[in-house]
């Protein structure tokens, strides 16, 4: 391998090819090579490629579907509905990552147009009465049901469960009335999602002189777009609370038409709410088994939480004539805290953690734990949005090649600054017996290197890193016949335990020791510096975790029965029961919540998946985090299988033992009092 020290003055050790295609700046694509579209589909080479993509999807779909609706019902009747859901998604996806993330803006209003489109194909669909018979006179026909294995069974379920959410199995009258619904809810997500992230506005004269400074000044008005919760200004952080999240009265009507649309949705169609609804197939069941998590833990927390908020009416004493603590506090003293006990400054930590350190760290883990690799590989001409996108084959040391990541990791002008992973292609066995391969993208928003230094990453920056790939590794070693269940496509209260789990490998100094290196002098980091970050991330852990079991359960309570009472009403008390720190007048922080959209009944998720990944962490990987009996195990009993076995019973295959709510809430508690991420 080349030397890249020339660069860097890194004196000690050279990059691998990995470390080396993230730490150097990427070279020019040759623009004299043919264009093959983005992600080889040759059809992608220009923006009108997208109508062309989509009407062959569409023409392959009426064929499909006519295929589906003259056969009889067998295995061939799942096959064939997820090939026409593959044939839909291979477009949907792909143009659904595209409108976000392209420069280019008409290949982002072209794969917006695709994704209305295709959308509203995917509608009359699930109303389509002749496709879904078809379904049910599979799961209705017991010989024929009991040749099939429970995995072609799951998937059969969970297309008709796709069906009787949009209102198939109603009369016409009410089916109409689903439809209508739907539709109107599509509105109101739009609306709902568009106000949360405006900015407030007041005159100047409402804030006083000195502060006005720390905001956006048009003339004579103040735009506030945030809660400023990091600024060390006690006022700023007031102001900022009380002005942003100041009701806005059309979108409190638009969260109650939001809600009580999804509520006549769900009893519509069978059930005695939305949240009954959206839990279905879920680790958790039900609302009540939900909510008996969130109570059980806050009883836990309490003591732990008195101390917290203490902790901080303390600290606020020496800063502030008013010592107590309120909401747009609590984020600035648990940082405060964070830092002053444990002189946590990123960047002492970031010289070590260069973006090539960090992707050798984990392909030396995935190597150790899974027999995995990465290769990296050159993007053709087309191939990619953007000249600094990295493309990465994983490869298996027996199994060959598994699928791509494309790594869009660097900030750019008109991208989201948003860390996430998306699905552009599933995998599943297509008909000629070849396994498709696995396509995602994973997005962060970190620095770009430069002529001097490479792309250097805070703690948080390299925990968010191994969390995004956490994802991406579930959607490569997943082996679904479907891709309709392939790797993240799975129970929300399931998919992100991949994800978690990866920061605790990410916060253990046997693997962090395996990569962080100093870039210019090779110097390792020293031990003591992670042993101080792990303890500083448990200062005020009862409190923050307090703070996120106050908006699941507010985020239940909206969607579960009608309460008859403003929105407003239930979050204060809520914040009451579940928090700890006062409602504010006058303020609505439930319009910036936009997870009610994406998250509606499962913002609980967060929890019950941190609860199963550090179970997982602390029988598994604690004593040894890179053995590869336990990675096997958690390969065959928990990523292969995407969503096409119930969550449960993957979690019970690894921990070889049925988890109880109680289990859950202990490993949580566990987490605050005991350092679970290094050896004991």
């Amino acid at each position: 391998m080349r030397c890249v020290h020339a660069l860097y003055r890194r004196s000690v050790n050279t990059w691998s090819a990995v470390g080396a295609a993230f730490n150097v700046q990427h070279q020019r694509l040759e623009h004299l090579q043919k264009n093959v579209g983005l992600f080889g589909v040759s059809e992608l080479s220009a923006p009108a490629g997208f109508q062309v993509a989509q009407h062959q999807a569409l023409r392959e779909a009426e064929f499909l579907v006519h295929r589906v609706c003259s056969h009889p019902p067998g295995a061939v009747t799942v096959d064939t509905f997820d090939q026409l859901s593959d044939s839909l998604c291979r477009v949907a996806d792909l143009a659904d990552f595209i409108k976000v993330a392209h420069p280019d803006a008409a290949y982002r209003e072209a794969a917006e147009k695709t994704c209305v489109d295709i959308g509203t194909v995917v509608e009359k669909l699930n109303t389509n009465v002749d496709l879904c018979q078809s379904l049910k006179n599979l799961l209705e026909n017991k010989a024929v049901l009991d040749t099939l294995n429970p995995d072609t069974r799951r998937v059969a379920e969970l297309f008709l469960f796709d069906f009787e959410i949009s209102g198939i199995h109603l009369d016409e009258t009410k089916r109409s009335k689903a439809v209508a619904l739907n539709v109107k809810l599509l509105d109101l997500y739009h609306e709902f999602l568009s106000g949360s992230q405006l900015p407030n506005t007041v005159e100047k004269r409402f804030l006083p002189e000195h502060i006005r400074h720390f905001f956006s000044i048009d003339g004579n008005l103040i735009q506030i777009g945030g809660l400023h919760a990091d600024s060390p200004n006690e006022l700023v952080r007031e102001a900022a609370y009380k002005i942003f999240l100041y009701p806005n009265t059309s979108l409190l009507f638009c969260l109650d038409e939001l809600l009580a649309c999804r509520h006549e949705l769900a009893t519509l169609v069978g059930y005695d709410s939305y949240a009954h609804r959206a839990l279905k197939g879920t680790m958790a069941k039900t609302p009540e088994t939900v909510m008996k998590f969130l109570k059980l833990l806050t009883e836990k927390l309490s003591d732990r939480t008195s101390k917290d908020f203490k902790m901080m009416k303390e600290m606020k004493t020496t800063h502030s004539t008013n010592p107590e603590v309120m909401p747009w506090d609590h984020a600035y003293l648990s940082g405060v805290s964070r830092t002053e006990k444990f002189e946590i400054d990123p960047s002492v930590y970031s010289p070590y953690f260069s973006l090539g350190a960090c992707m050798e760290g984990l392909n030396h883990l995935f190597t150790k734990l899974l027999g995995v690799s990465f290769q990296t590989e050159q993007p053709k001409m087309g191939e990619v949005w953007s000249e600094d996108v990295r493309k990465l084959a994983v490869v298996h040391e027996t199994e060959g090649l598994l699928g791509y990541i494309y790594c869009d990791f660097f900030r750019r002008s008109d991208k989201p600054h948003q860390d996430c992973h998306f699905t552009i292609r599933g995998g599943r066995l297509r008909e000629d017996g070849v396994y498709q391969l696995p396509v995602v993208v994973l997005m962060l928003s970190l620095p770009p290197p430069s002529s001097r230094s490479p792309c250097l990453l805070t703690p948080s920056m390299m925990e968010n890193l191994f969390h995004e790939m956490g994802h991406a590794m579930h959607s490569m070693l997943g082996r679904t016949r479907y891709q309709h269940v392939t790797g993240t496509r799975c129970a929300t209260d399931f998919a992100e335990v991949p994800s978690v789990l990866m920061e605790y490998f990410a916060s253990d100094y046997r693997v962090v020791s395996q990569f962080a290196r100093h870039y210019q002098t090779g110097e390792p980091l020293p031990e003591s510096l992670v042993s101080r970050l792990c303890e500083s991330k448990r200062v005020c852990g009862a409190a923050d975790t307090q703070l996120q079991i106050f908006y699941a359960a507010l985020d239940q309570v909206y969607h579960g029965k009608p309460q008859y009472r403003s929105t407003t009403d239930i979050l204060r008390e809520l914040q009451e029961k579940f928090y700890g720190l006062p409602y504010v007048y006058n303020t609505a922080w439930q319009l910036r919540f936009s997870h009610l959209v994406g998250y509606g009944a499962k913002y609980y998720s967060y929890l019950m998946s941190r609860a199963v990944a550090s179970m997982v962490w602390r029988q598994c990987f604690l004593q040894d985090p890179f053995s590869r009996v336990m990675g096997e195990r958690y390969r065959r009993e928990m990523l292969a299988h995407g969503g096409s076995k119930e969550p449960m019973l993957m979690v019970q295959g690894m921990l070889q033992k049925t988890p109880t709510i109680e289990d859950f809430v202990d490993a949580l508690v566990l987490d605050l009092d005991v350092n679970v991420k290094s050896p004991v």
